[in-house]
């Protein structure tokens, strides 16, 4: 694992000189974003929703019976903003595109792509890297912010089918508990996975060796070596941001 990680930092570093080097095109960082988020979109929406709607259900009940069903809004939201949307999204687009990121380049890797493309003295750390990262930074974000919106969404709907909690309560709730310094957070976390994502995924698919068993391998790896480090990147921003100021 230690050993993977540093060959994930070098690979970084040697695409931030490539991207740097202004050796990127805007439409092949288009065609990425759009396989990453885009794609991912509908997956990622739909996690948070069901899981916003379950939390709402669990929880309605018990703020009705202590009297403080007014807050159930605010509880979700900060729920949702700091911690729920940009997880659960990420590790949505992970599942749906970062396998396909470690599948399409370990099966360049293992037909020979790449080194034809090092023959044409190309960077292919740069060529395959650069655009997915560039990608995965600016639009995972977004993919959060929508994420949170839909489950912000889903909470009210399903508080006022269960306890008849009127949206005007619920929103009041949402925008008393949030603050802007969450919103900033929650993007923040979606850039710093936006970047993850496709460099874990990228980088096992750039390791993979031998023949097709051994994509599918990759594949496997590149899946759960991303979650881990997408909980731990989690962890660490939020030790850092909430607990270390206190």
């Amino acid at each position: 694992m230690i050993s993977f990680l540093g060959q994930c930092i070098e690979n970084f570093i040697q695409t931030l000189k490539y991207i740097f080097g202004k050796n990127v095109k805007f439409n092949t960082v288009m065609s990425q974003a759009a396989m990453i988020s885009y794609d991912s979109l509908p997956i990622a929406l739909s996690i948070v929703f069901i899981a916003a709607v379950v939390i709402a259900m669990q929880v309605s009940a018990q703020f009705l019976m202590s009297g403080a069903e007014s807050y159930v809004g605010g509880f979700l939201a900060v729920a949702l903003i700091r911690e729920i949307a940009p997880g659960f999204a990420a590790l949505a687009i992970s599942a749906r595109a970062g396998t396909a990121i470690s599948a399409e380049i370990a099966n360049m890797q293992v037909t020979s792509q790449i080194d034809a493309i090092k023959t044409l003295k190309v960077d292919p750390i740069g060529y395959y890297f650069a655009p997915r990262i560039l990608a995965g930074l600016f639009t995972v974000p977004m993919v959060v912010i929508l994420a949170e919106l839909f489950g912000i969404l889903g909470g009210m709907i399903i508080s006022y089918y269960t306890i008849g909690l009127h949206p005007n309560r619920y929103m009041s709730s949402v925008w008393l508990f949030i603050n802007t310094r969450d919103i900033y957070i929650s993007i923040l976390k979606g850039a710093v996975f936006g970047i993850i994502i496709p460099l874990i995924c990228a980088t096992q698919g750039y390791n993979t060796k031998g023949g097709a068993k051994n994509v599918g391998i990759s594949t496997t790896k590149a899946a759960i070596n991303s979650t881990v480090f997408l909980l731990m990147a989690d962890l660490i921003i939020t030790f850092i941001l909430y607990i270390v100021p206190s």
